[in-house]
């Protein structure tokens, strides 16, 4: 067991401002590692310390193992905490890290390893009597892996082995497309991941993709914090999730976070972690993939059990074990998600870059909101497009979607086009209204969820603003005293 004195976030954005907030609450020192782009953010600001890291590019600064742990050593860090995205799933990474006698805050290599290798995985839970749908590896033999993965049925969906985030993926309907296509992901999982293995699993036509937060001390024994809906998707990548899910019965929902919790136990995992599934429209549920980190939606579960999740993950960290136990992690109420992205949902989700002129987020009963951007920042084309997240919980699920509507409409990013009004429109369809939804609503409401002629852009938004800033002022200006007003156009 070892005392944590002190963290090295090593991340950007809303996440790491996320992180310094609940090393405040532990009297934890933090420090923040930044690229040049942004010495000037919201996590700079926040942090007891912030350290400069040189790279090629910006995304290459934060992925320099060496940098980040140059960083460590010079700030007397003892542990790092990786955040999402970026290392935090690099087992080579933490490797190195323990290697160097510093704390890795997340799960030991060999559960990165095994879990973030999407094939190995399946295979392991498959082993452990766990659902798995139908799936066929691409082993290098193009005309096998057609042969092999026809057998399984059409459509198929064909993913990346090494990662996620919707790169690598293809939708096939027919054999005629499938080695076509199979070539095109493998390309392309190569090109994002390094690594260009692929697979082919059954499509399940209009499923829901559902995930259960878990927590384990790497000795076996592990917990869960209920589930997370994760259907609302935009290009295969999530925008809005919302836990509990309105799919779930009460039987449903403890049999798919016992199939979690078991998952978790069986691998000896350690630290937070989530486990997704594919629930198929007759209630069907399969194993899809173990995210070894935080996840960006893990507001939602906060929200609703009042686990500070970080806090948990560094306990978990320190050796300390698990400090709940089942029956004392309950649920209350309902919370969604809202990830504000930088982009354009009106036209084609096309990211957005410029100055952020004025900022305003929104504050109410129920109203959280996770951000990493300040007033007078930049949004490059250098980062991912998120932003920051607004996040609702209410009594009930009207509640927090009311709440949710209302937060969005109170957000306010002046010079940077972002999803907000989007999001509303969203949340206020009649799908997302009955809960009835799955990962391709977006797609097929498309047409209905295009913006009225009321709405504004935020361009119109500052015209109409500086109009009637004139129009109110025009009449107080007061009348120029002599000898003055009789100079005319005088200019000295």
């Amino acid at each position: 067991m070892s005392e944590i004195t002190k963290v090295l976030i090593a991340n950007r954005g809303e996440i790491a401002v996320r992180v310094v907030r609940s090393l405040k609450t532990l009297g934890i020192p933090s420090v923040v590692l930044y690229h040049a782009l942004d010495r000037d953010s919201l996590a700079v600001r926040e942090a007891d310390e912030a350290m400069e890291i040189i790279g090629e590019t910006p995304v290459g600064a934060y992925l320099d193992a060496n940098e980040v742990l140059r960083v460590a050593s010079e700030s007397g860090a003892d542990a790092i905490h990786p955040g999402y995205g970026f290392l935090s799933e690099n087992a080579e990474f933490a490797d190195a890290v323990s290697s160097a006698g510093i704390v890795f805050i997340g799960p030991q290599p060999d559960s990165i390893r095994l879990m973030g290798d999407k094939m190995a995985s399946r295979e392991f839970v498959e082993k452990q009597g766990f659902p798995i749908s139908p799936s066929v590896p691409f082993t290098g033999d193009i005309k096998s892996f057609v042969r092999e993965a026809t057998q399984i049925g059409f459509p198929l969906l064909i993913k990346a082995s090494a990662g996620g985030g919707g790169k690598g993926m293809q939708i096939v309907e027919s054999a005629s497309e499938l080695e076509a296509k199979a070539t095109t992901a493998a390309n392309e999982a190569e090109r994002y991941f390094g690594n260009g293995a692929i697979y082919a699993e059954r499509y399940i036509i209009n499923p829901r993709h559902i995930e259960v937060q878990v927590l384990g001390d790497g000795k076996g024994n592990a917990v869960h914090l209920f589930e997370r809906e994760c259907s609302v998707q935009r290009r295969f990548q999530k925008i809005i999730e919302e836990s509990p899910s309105p799919a779930l019965s009460d039987e449903l929902r403890q049999k798919i976070c016992n199939v979690a919790v078991g998952i978790t136990k069986a691998s000896k995992y350690l630290n937070a972690g989530t486990v997704e599934f594919i629930l198929a429209p007759d209630a069907e549920f399969y194993f899809l993939e173990m995210n070894t980190r935080l996840q960006v939606e893990h507001p939602v579960t906060e929200m609703i059990t009042g686990v500070d999740l970080v806090v948990e993950q560094i306990t978990l960290a320190e050796g300390k074990g698990l400090s709940l136990s089942q029956d004392q992690i309950t649920a209350t109420g309902h919370s969604i998600e809202c990830r504000v992205y930088a982009e354009d949902a009106d036209e084609g989700f096309l990211p957005a870059i410029g100055n952020i002129l004025s900022l305003k987020e929104p504050t109410g009963p129920g109203v959280r909101v996770d951000s990493g951007i300040v007033e007078g920042g930049s949004v490059t084309a250098s980062f991912d497009p998120m932003l920051s997240k607004v996040i609702t919980h209410g009594k009930d699920r009207n509640q927090a979607i009311g709440r949710a509507i209302m937060a969005l409409n109170n957000t306010a990013i002046l010079g940077v086009t972002t999803n907000t009004a989007y999001m509303a429109r969203v949340l206020d369809h009649q799908a997302f209204r009955s809960g009835s939804y799955h990962t391709g609503t977006l797609e097929e409401a498309q047409a209905e969820l295009v913006p009225s002629d009321l709405e504004l852009s935020d361009e119109e938004v500052v015209l109409v603003a500086a109009a009637l800033f004139v129009q109110a002022g025009a009449g107080s200006i007061p009348e120029a005293p002599l000898p003055y007003s009789a100079i005319g156009a005088w200019r000295n």
